[in-house]
């Protein structure tokens, strides 16, 4: 079904997983937006900037490179990565997928024929092809990339803070916490004061307080300028001992499948994004 048209997939999934019915003509949902922009909202930039390597570029344009992470190399085959040049500790990505990371805490225990053989997995992938149709996916150029690992000393892992930005604003934020151990998640506004909606298990959610990062408003504003002139994008960041450091953009967060609780919120959080009209004629837009 993967292979169907995008007008036609996209009402099997919507519903599949919602247990809606999807209406392209007239999206109400976030989530039904969300597959609106999937199958009409076609910038040729959205390719780039879903790609883990050539985002960089456009970020060290708009807000400048001290925002970026270090790398190492980018490679096209898994047997270019330098394992024995890599240092202790790294980070290796799918440029053009979704959740392919190598993190690597200790290179001794790196068996690298494993490694090399989920590299040549994941650089089969198509992002398009393997979830729900992400348009902005579908041309990205298969890479690996090595960058810098990253370690907040406060906690196991990094804590992501998620930026849901309309029309360049930035409404409110998602923060993950301890993906290694105890996977957490939860909505907060701009004050960092949680917010009553979620899309997870209440064992999935963030329910004690967080400490509001030093940055928050940094990060923000850094969010905004990034998601300038699009509907709706996510924007992601990290804070490493106040440093901002940009994580990556994301137009179709869980792919248009997860719904928030209370159901009240996924027309509330629709209302938030304007999208474009088609003029007469046009099977998608391209301009941006």
């Amino acid at each position: 079904m993967r292979f169907l048209p995008s007008k036609i997939y996209a009402h099997f999934l919507y519903e599949y997983y919602t247990g809606k019915k999807l209406n392209l003509k007239k999206p109400i949902e976030f989530n039904e937006k969300i597959q609106w922009y999937k199958v009409f909202y076609h910038p040729k930039i959205l390719n780039q900037l879903v790609d883990k390597f050539a985002v960089r570029t456009y970020v060290e344009e708009k807000i400048g490179p001290e925002y970026l992470n270090e790398i190492y190399g980018v490679y096209e085959k898994p047997e270019q990565v330098p394992f024995e040049d890599l240092p202790d500790q790294f980070v290796i990505k799918a440029t053009h997928t979704s959740s392919h990371n190598l993190i690597v805490t200790d290179k001794t225990k790196v068996n690298t024929k494993s490694a090399l053989k989920l590299f040549k997995i994941w650089l089969g992938k198509n992002q398009y092809y393997r979830t729900g149709q992400e348009w902005a996916y579908k041309d990205v150029k298969p890479r690996l990339i090595a960058e810098k690992y990253l370690k907040d000393d406060e906690r196991s892992s990094l804590i992501d803070y998620k930026f849901y930005c309309f029309d360049g604003v930035a409404k409110f934020l998602e923060v993950h916490l301890d993906r290694a151990d105890n996977h957490k998640r939860g909505f907060f506004d701009l004050d960092f004061e949680p917010l009553p909606f979620r899309y997870v298990t209440i064992e999935k959610s963030i329910t004690t307080k967080i400490k509001k990062p030093s940055n928050l408003d940094e990060m923000k504003k850094l969010s905004e300028i990034l998601a300038d002139k699009f509907p709706y994008v996510r924007v992601d960041f990290y804070s490493i001992k106040g440093k901002a450091v940009f994580g990556e953009m994301t137009f179709y967060p869980s792919d248009g499948r997860k719904d928030f609780i209370p159901d009240e919120y996924n027309k509330i959080i629709g209302d938030y994004i304007r999208l474009p009209e088609l003029k007469n004629g046009q099977n998608s837009i391209t301009e941006f």
